[in-house]
């Protein structure tokens, strides 16, 4: 199940990043977007790409993405396609290569599927409900795992948006997170799925759906967590598409600190 939708998000997510990569490689403008947010003409061809590919190859699956328009329609689809296509635009702009293209597909408000997409790096990661999780660079695919770990934790932190809720973290626990590293857009939480590291907090309102959905159904088929601070997953295709209490990436229920 889902084998046709993967291999479009796929094929979509890699022919993305060939226009991504001009753009980052040519130059840009950067323009601030009324949410305080800044775009560039990559995330505008890369949704143009990867929407017009997903809705020839599903022409009645709704769509959510960060650079179209919002169509409430979609509240009434089973089926919608969930997109960021520059995932770390302020990585993208300060060029140190750590944004991601996002595709997720939602079945019933819970994301089956996601891609991933390190434009830079030339590598990928995806996932399938019940299927497992799996990261692809140089040709080779290996299916990936979160580690057991419990102690001498490693938390991963956005380099732009480390709150004061998320340092407090890091004082209270300090013999069971001995290691902080830093990281752009859902590297975090390919990097958790791979078993590199185990913990990483958002505990702020500024992302949304299509911020999270493709990195959940990874992280989950790998065996981890990625859940609101109450330890509930996140849900998909709501009318408020804020993830307004943050969310927790973790290898293991016991490492959710809260």
């Amino acid at each position: 199940m889902w084998e046709k939708e993967l291999k479009a998000a796929i094929e979509a997510g890699l022919a993305a990043q060939i226009e991504i990569m001009k753009i980052y490689k040519e130059g840009f403008d950067v323009e601030i977007k009324d949410d305080q947010s800044p775009v560039t003409l990559a995330d505008r061809h890369a949704d143009e790409i990867i929407r017009t590919l997903l809705k020839k190859a599903f022409p009645s699956y709704a769509f959510l993405t960060e650079e179209s328009d919002d169509d409430l329609a979609r509240l009434k689809n089973d089926f919608v396609w969930i997109i960021d296509p520059v995932d770390g635009t302020k990585d993208f702009v300060a060029k140190n290569d750590e944004f991601t293209t996002n595709i997720a597909l939602s079945y019933k408000h819970q994301a089956v599927l996601g891609v991933i997409v390190i434009p830079a790096k030339n590598e990928y990661y995806y996932a399938v409900k019940g299927r497992g999780s799996f990261h692809v660079t140089q040709g080779v695919t290996h299916r990936i795992h979160v580690n057991g770990k419990t102690s001498d934790l490693t938390m991963l932190t956005s380099r732009f948006h480390f709150n004061d809720n998320e340092k407090a973290i890091l004082l209270k626990y300090p013999t069971r997170i001995t290691h902080r590293e830093t990281f752009g857009s859902s590297i975090k939480a390919c990097r958790i799925a791979e078993g590199l590291a185990e913990v990483s907090y958002r505990l702020s309102a500024g992302t949304k759906e299509w911020d999270t959905a493709a990195s959940q159904i990874i992280v989950e088929e790998a065996g981890g967590l990625f859940v609101q601070p109450d330890g509930v997953p996140l849900t998909y295709n709501r009318v408020d598409v804020y993830n307004r209490a943050g969310y927790v990436i973790v290898n293991r229920r016991e490492n959710i600190l809260l």
